[in-house]
């Protein structure tokens, strides 16, 4: 049976479009581990610059590599950066956001003051800085924007946290002799999760825009991986002769940041029972006496 909040999700115009979008990306990033209509990295020299049209759909790039193949192999990248960072945000926003409202004051306190630190620097910025000490790769993408923006779901999650805290079914639950730790699991985290869901999905966003930014700039994968940030990069010099080639992997990326946020969108409308009551409210009209 499906979830309430999924069919609320999908009747909602951006929620739908950020599933569909999602779902053929992470499907192109699951069918290229098997098949891509070339290999991405064969180089032809004869094909160079054809135009889209039949067998290479997209066309080809300057070293006659298949566009279509090589934006496929690129969405496995963006799928495997934005859950790894994902599952880092998830790691590091619920430890920060535990510790800033469970523990002692002094403790609280200091952690907040650390979240307000961290949370003036840029993702990207974050991420160039670690670049530049460790080298460019796949992994320094996915820690600097894991930890850049597990601080953003601290700070959102934190002030929830401590309000279900206060609430009559957690003070019961302490009472009855439950642990701090298993009244987190079994009843804080269940009850912050919609906020934090919808900042999960915000977090995969940027994870995607981080790493094609990061990439075209040369601090993101390796020229040996597919990445549609290095074909971006690859391309643009040629934007004045072939100015088709570069609108696909620009079009990937924005399409696939949009949905992302898009989905976010959906989720704070399908989770938030505060909004759909005020859209109830909203579209109810009033009944003249």
């Amino acid at each position: 049976m499906t979830p309430q909040w999924l069919r609320r999700l999908w009747r909602t115009s951006t929620g739908r479009f950020g599933l569909v979008v999602v779902a053929v990306v992470a499907l192109l990033a699951l069918v290229s581990l098997f098949w891509t209509p070339f290999d991405p990295q064969a180089s032809e020299i004869r094909d160079r610059w054809m135009p889209p049209g039949w067998p290479h759909l997209l066309g080809t790039d300057d070293t006659g590599r298949d566009i279509l193949s090589l934006i496929m192999a690129g969405a496995r990248t963006t799928v495997f950066v934005s859950v790894g960072a994902g599952l880092v945000a998830t790691f590091v926003g619920v430890a920060l956001a535990a510790l800033g409202a469970l523990t002692a004051r002094w403790l609280r306190e200091t952690v907040a003051v650390f979240v307000d630190i961290l949370i003036a620097f840029p993702v990207l910025l974050i991420a160039m800085m670690i670049s530049s000490v460790w080298g460019g790769s796949l992994w320094v993408v996915i820690w600097s924007v894991g930890i850049g923006f597990g601080v953003n779901i601290a700070r959102v999650t934190r002030p929830e946290l401590r309000r279900v805290q206060q609430s009559d079914f957690v003070l019961a639950a302490r009472a009855s002799g439950l642990t701090t730790g298993q009244n987190l699991v079994r009843h804080l985290l269940p009850s912050v999760a919609p906020v934090f869901i919808v900042q999960l999905s915000w977090s995969m966003a940027v994870a995607v825009l981080a790493e094609a930014g990061l990439s075209y700039l040369g601090f993101g994968a390796s020229v040996v991986e597919p990445s549609w940030g290095i074909l971006l990069s690859d391309l643009q010099r040629y934007i004045g002769v072939h100015p088709l080639s570069v609108i696909w992997p620009g079009l990937a990326i924005t399409i696939t940041v949009l949905a992302l946020n898009l989905l976010g969108d959906g989720l704070r409308e399908a989770t938030d029972p505060t909004l759909r009551h005020r859209a109830a409210e909203v579209h109810t009209p009033a009944v003249v006496a």
